[in-house]
């Protein structure tokens, strides 16, 4: 697919995701509970409209499901394939919300009699929602609303990691500093740019050895070094071969003492196997069809850790079967100096992104990009939470019932915000839940070559447990923080 026309398809998509979607949503649900909420407290809701909503809530669990069986498989999904997919799925998501919108004025109608067992506070707050539920069914459905973007936010980044860790390969031993060209697909440094990098990372880190590691300068010129009865792991730093020198070695085996010689290959592996000798592929020049082997003595030595084992080549014995070398790699030693952070900003300024990515090796970091989003979500729950009834004063017989009873009109402002947080939290965690669960499959669908496969996907259910429980706890708290009017 053209470039253009994949960036014109993403744009629409974000578009699509991030603004019709939403607008949608309230354009739906909003209208739907003021349509069932009854004008009076004595009067019934529209259960038609109810029944309506949960049917169009149904169809929009259906439309998430198949978006998410059509992903369910561990293969390669083209672009448009994708979009598919994952807008059916939103699609679905937002159909499941805006369905809901009509249980708002539901729940308050059956809230009513058990109310009435309730303490005070929560028996009057109840009361009150009733008697103005036009206005708590549209907080109710908007708290519902944010809520679900929240949770469903947090779902789909729960298992997102799940899945990344699961896939993450180290680029080195932990606390490496590394430059590796940028994309690492365009191949090798060129002996220019290998001359620039090496100059910033000495005036970076002046003083500290510098390791690299080379590769075949000509792309595409087959060369390939294997032992018997030896696998080397697909997530190991060099999953085919290690080209380099003897600092290259000491890295690779973390051993000082291990014998170093220009001409002997080492077998870094864990299996227990003999090794004593290695099969080199090569070819005599770049356009020669046939393939030459060579067997060479090799040394065997074990590997402390699988993302090390390879086998090491030395670059003298590449260059005496005629090949080309480039840098392809340049790091340092965490066992001769751990990089910091600092240390990494001062090189990262000093080199140009389109020449080199500098990266330091810290394990799998679970990315927070989503935190920022859920977080606002939330906030902006509260708020509709709050908007129920801040500012207003309860009736009369209410005021008499709580100077009756000794209640202070801010427990009655809490126990008000706290239920209408409640209601919208329950509706919008149940759907957020939903949506996010059944959104991880086509998000998680495989747009590269490789097919890896899935991981049972972590859902964060404390995470949600503290969501329903504590948005109602805070929401409470500021209403009774609010409460300036006396009744």
């Amino acid at each position: 697919m053209p470039f253009d026309l994949a960036l014109h398809l993403a744009t629409v998509m974000g578009f699509v995701l991030f603004v019709a979607l939403p607008l949608m949503i309230a354009a739906l649900a909003v209208p739907a509970a003021l349509f069932t909420a009854p004008r009076h407290r004595h009067e019934r809701i529209r259960r038609r409209a109810v029944v309506l909503g949960l049917l169009v809530s149904s169809a929009g669990v259906c439309l998430m499901g198949l978006g998410a069986w059509l992903a369910r498989e561990d293969s390669r999904f083209g672009v448009l394939e994708f979009i598919g997919m994952l807008l059916r799925t939103a699609l679905g998501a937002g159909l499941l919300v805006a369905g809901l919108g009509p249980l708002s004025s539901r729940l308050l109608e059956l809230l009513g009699p058990p109310a009435e067992r309730l303490p005070v506070p929560l028996r009057l707050a109840v009361r009150d929602l009733a008697q103005r539920r036009a206005v708590a069914a549209v907080a109710i459905t908007l708290t519902m609303m944010a809520t679900a973007a929240g949770a469903g936010v947090t779902v789909v980044a729960a298992g997102q990691t799940t899945q990344s860790r699961a896939q993450y390969v180290p680029l080195g031993k932990p606390g490496t500093l590394l430059v590796r060209p940028n994309p690492p697909v365009l191949g090798p440094f060129s002996d220019a740019d290998t001359a620039t990098v090496r100059a910033a990372m000495e005036r970076a880190l002046p003083g500290v050895p510098i390791v690299q590691s080379e590769a075949i300068a000509e792309i595409g010129w087959f060369f390939h070094a294997g032992a018997e009865n030896v696998a080397i792991p697909e997530d190991a730093f060099f999953p085919v071969q290690a080209i380099g020198d003897e600092k290259l070695l000491r890295y690779l085996t973390g051993d000082p003492s291990t014998p170093y010689d220009e001409g002997t290959p080492v077998v870094i592996t864990s299996a227990d196997v003999p090794v004593d000798s290695v099969t080199i592929g090569y070819k005599l020049n770049q356009n020669d069809e046939s393939t030459q082997t060579r067997t060479v003595p090799a040394l065997l030595v074990r590997a402390t850790e699988p993302s090390v084992e390879t086998i090491f080549v030395p670059s003298q014995l590449v260059r005496d079967l005629g090949y080309p070398l480039a840098t392809s790699e340049l790091f340092v030693d965490p066992a001769v100096h751990r990089a910091t952070p600092d240390a990494q900003r001062r090189l990262d300024d000093r080199l140009d992104d389109e020449l080199a990515e500098v990266h330091v090796e810290r394990g799998f970091q679970a990315p927070m990009g989503w935190a920022p989003f859920a977080a606002a979500s939330l906030l902006a729950a509260i708020a509709c939470a709050l908007a129920a009834g801040f500012g207003a004063a309860a009736t009369v017989r209410q005021a008499r019932v709580m100077r009756r009873t000794g209640i202070a009109f801010r427990w009655f402002c809490a126990a008000r915000a706290g239920v209408t947080a409640l209601c919208g939290t329950v509706l919008g965690a149940v759907a957020g839940c939903s949506a996010g669960m059944l959104l991880l499959w086509p998000l998680t669908a495989s747009l590269s070559w490789e097919d890896p496969p899935r991981v049972p996907f972590e859902t964060p259910w404390l995470m949600i447990a503290a969501i329903v429980i504590g948005l109602p706890l805070i929401a409470a708290a500021l209403g009774a923080l609010s409460a300036r009017q006396r009744p």
